[in-house]
């Protein structure tokens, strides 16, 4: 007694396969597949693909070392900020809860200074795929910082972690598979929670940054 379904954006070629119902095993596990022209294949190394056409160097781009069930998975979270002409500014947010959005643009307001209310804010989840966990906070806390102030984020650099009301980043599951995800794809950093850092004691090569405020990560973004 299963259930399962295939998420995914029909004008994208990524696929995945989420069990809801288990009644005899977990609902922890997904499958990743690609749409080719002789019908779906699986994709064995989805963080690979999801960031092949990723930009470098660009303002409001930036990636997320995220889970899918018991799998980590890279994506690129991407963001753009741009004044606008109307009376009311927009807020659209496409792979992801535009509440989530809305609310991370006010503590951006109101803990970082930084002026977004005349600005029109559109976030995008690369290749189609959603994201729903609290860890996609910081990346789009780093994707809106970076669009609105002009500044792209190092391409070496992930980030992960929720953040609070009051502008604190909060501690998030899984952090050593998402860690050594970024490490597998070539990263050299890791922006993480600093309750996160301090337990994980794993001696790793990719280097490992713990910020407990937005105010202390995006000072670590700009080192």
């Amino acid at each position: 007694d299963t259930v399962l379904y295939f998420e995914g954006d029909r004008n994208h070629v990524f696929r995945i396969l989420r069990t809801v119902k288990n009644r005899f095993g977990s609902t922890n596990e997904i499958g990743v597949f690609e749409m080719k022209q002789e019908g779906l294949a699986q994709v064995t190394n989805p963080s690979e693909m999801f960031l092949a056409e990723r930009p470098l160097d660009v303002a409001g781009s930036v990636v997320l070392a995220s889970m899918e069930g018991t799998r980590p998975i890279l994506v690129e979270v991407q963001a753009l900020v741009s004044p606008t002409n109307l009376g009311t500014a927009r807020r659209t947010a496409i792979g992801a809860d535009p509440q989530r959005l809305s609310l991370l643009c006010a503590i951006l307001e109101k803990k970082a200074g930084m002026d977004l209310y005349g600005h029109d804010i559109f976030l995008n989840i690369a290749g189609g795929i959603r994201i729903d966990e609290p860890a996609l906070d910081l990346g789009v806390i780093c994707a809106l910082s970076s669009s609105m102030l002009d500044k792209p984020v190092p391409p070496d650099t992930a980030v992960c972690g929720e953040v609070g009301l009051a502008g604190e980043i909060r501690a998030v599951a899984n952090i050593e598979l998402r860690i050594r995800e970024a490490e597998r794809l070539g990263f050299s950093r890791i922006i993480v929670p600093k309750t996160n850092f301090d337990r994980f004691k794993t001696q790793t090569r990719i280097d490992r940054v713990g910020v407990a405020s937005i105010h202390e990560f995006l000072e670590n973004l700009d080192s």
